[in-house]
């Protein structure tokens, strides 16, 4: 096979058409719910070829944009998206023709229907014509000739806007999709390189965020959080990461959200504090992590959750400096973003 020599080597087209449902999460999606989705996506997709370790370990990802866009049941409540995403197709099962995949994307998107107190009061689900998106497929491809393939799997999709705008219950769908792949330029030849071992690390890290959120009660004001996080990781392998940590949180809409309740509001309530524990899988700088916390101390008084759970995305500049893209939310409730910058030392 021929070295990679221009930008279509390994590069190929992909279009899906997807035909499901809205996941009916909560009770008012039902009844609004008048007609199937469905959902078309056109995708570039890069094939990796080893030119590092990280590519190797992970069994030579994909990496590609998508552009979405899709009926979401009913035109006059929810109208259409459109959205555009980036990202990561994996490989856990390859054999000479069949391939089985998992696909992680996340982007923006546009709604053409949003919550109006006046012409749309129906739609408590989207609140902001802009939102983000995030998509979720488990699927096979089949190799019919050196050029194109076949994809068949299931796809899950969630929109919201993070807590920025309300009304912000957001949408999710499930849709079983299939289509064809055809590779615009030469595949060449993937590389293998001697993997050294492993050794196993502690490491702390600190980290401090800030973020915003409107509160629950459609008001206009946005309100200021922010995090102090300190967080002990283990790297059981290059790929994953256990840790546990400990977490200050500040939410300034606290108050708020109690005098709604019609309960005292004291200023500590505007902190809370709790342990977690997470996972993460690790490719080369970027990691990914799942928290799973547990409030102590310092309780959330406005939702009165015992438990919440923090997605993230870091990317570690140098040794020391790191950087994060997390939300924070209360199982499926969304509760704010933050962006962080931290410092990490090992022992």
């Amino acid at each position: 096979m021929p070295a990679q020599k221009t930008f279509t080597d390994n590069l190929s087209g992909m279009i899906n058409y997807h035909a499901g449902y809205n996941l009916p999460e909560y009770p008012f999606i039902v009844p609004l719910t008048e007609d199937y989705v469905r959902s078309l996506d056109i995708s570039l997709v890069k094939e990796t070829v080893g030119k590092n370790l990280w590519e190797q370990l992970y069994n030579y990802p994909e990496y590609g944009v998508s552009l979405f866009y899709s009926t979401l049941g009913n035109d006059e409540v929810f109208g259409r998206e459109l959205a555009l995403t980036y990202f990561v197709r994996l490989y856990f099962l390859s054999r000479k023709r069949f391939r089985l995949y998992n696909r992680t994307g996340i982007g923006l998107s546009y709604i053409t229907r949003k919550f109006d107190l006046n012409n749309n009061y129906l739609n408590v689900a989207v609140g902001s014509h802009l939102n983000a998106h995030f998509n979720f497929r488990i699927g096979g491809n089949y190799v019919l000739t050196k050029k194109i393939s076949l994809n068949l799997g299931v796809s899950f999709n969630h929109l919201s806007s993070a807590n920025t705008s309300e009304p912000n219950l957001g949408l999710n769908y499930m849709t079983g999709y299939g289509g064809v792949t055809y590779r615009l330029g030469e595949q060449t030849e993937k590389q293998t390189l001697a993997v050294p071992p492993h050794t196993k690390e502690n490491s702390f890290l600190l980290f401090a965020s800030v973020g915003g959120k409107r509160s629950r009660s459609l008001a206009s004001q946005y309100f200021l959080t922010s995090s102090l996080s300190l967080e002990f990781n283990r790297a059981l392998t290059r790929k994953f990461r256990f840790g546990l940590g400990g977490d200050l949180f500040f939410d300034n809409s606290v108050r708020v959200g109690m005098e709604k309740k019609e309960e005292e509001y004291k200023p500590s309530d505007r902190f809370q504090t709790g342990i977690h524990a997470s996972v993460a899988l690790v490719y080369g700088k970027l990691s990914l992590s799942i928290q799973q916390g547990i409030y102590l101390l310092l309780l959330e008084k406005v939702g009165e959750y015992p438990l919440y759970n923090r997605g993230t995305i870091q990317y570690q500049v140098n040794p020391h400096l790191a950087l994060r893209l997390a939300m924070k939310s209360h199982f499926n409730v969304l509760d704010f973003p933050e962006v962080g910058v931290g410092y990490t030392f090992k022992r």
